[in-house]
């Protein structure tokens, strides 16, 4: 496998999964509506991670592989689906959302499924997308995505709509485009955090970019801001403009 979007040999070892086109993963976790039509929809691989299979098949679709420690896959979905998509990960140190991401490659994941249950599942979702910041991910709340911001980014959005920033970790961060400039400010946890900026401009749209000196920055959009952040991370040269693997 010689994919562009492969970028350290510890990915290509795990991956079980993998395309040229975004993927979605689908958690165990409470969907709402458009999150069922858009897995009755999607015209790509869908991956479960663990219980999230259940959701999968009540749409009336087979998850292209099932992923984790499958302590939550029903009996019902495990009768469901082929043995030979079922990839059971033993150990204990990481999450289903973790083990699920970690062994996909593809330009896009689309995860559902994570966020607007239990808090400790929630916050566990963030902690993954920092553990793996060479994937480019982008999870569905109820309201809101959200993703972890590439070293540089750049999206075309509605002026006046909502831009927020929570940093996971000290980053400084640079932006042309916001009602709010960052002005290369450090943001961090407990000290400055970037929630409930705003899209500049008195146009219809606005174009905005964003630039990071450190993975560790998330980005939260409303879902109607979807398609515009899948360019933005999707997008040439920033396929290839993504933070390293860290050592593991």
């Amino acid at each position: 496998m010689s994919h562009n979007f492969m970028n350290s040999e510890l990915a290509q070892k795990n991956t079980v999964v993998y395309d040229f086109t975004p993927i979605l993963l689908v958690g165990g976790g409470p969907l709402r509506a458009d999150d069922r039509d858009l897995i009755t929809g999607f015209s790509s691989k869908i991956i479960a991670a663990d219980g999230g299979a259940g959701h999968v098949i009540a749409a009336g679709r087979l998850p292209d592989a099932v992923i984790g420690d499958l302590d939550s896959l029903s009996d019902e979905a495990r009768a469901s689906v082929p043995a030979d998509r079922l990839y059971h990960v033993k150990e204990q140190d990481s999450t289903d959302f973790e083990k699920s991401l970690s062994r996909i490659e593809s330009p896009l994941v689309l995860g559902v499924g994570f966020t607007g249950g239990r808090l400790d599942h929630e916050l566990a979702a963030l902690h993954g997308l920092l553990t793996f910041p060479e994937k480019r991910c982008i999870l569905l709340g109820a309201e809101d995505i959200l993703f972890l911001a590439p070293p540089e980014s750049h999206m075309t959005l509605s002026a006046g709509s909502r831009f927020s920033l929570m940093p996971l970790c000290p980053v400084r961060a640079e932006s042309t485009g916001l009602h709010w400039p960052l002005n290369g400010n450090l943001f961090a946890p407990g000290a400055l955090i970037g929630t409930s900026n705003k899209v500049a401009g008195d146009q219809e749209e606005q174009r905005v970019s964003v630039n990071c000196d450190a993975p560790g920055m998330l980005v939260i959009l409303p879902r109607l801001a979807l398609k515009a952040a899948m360019a933005a991370l999707t997008e040439k040269p920033g396929l290839h403009a993504q933070w390293p693997a860290p050592e593991r």
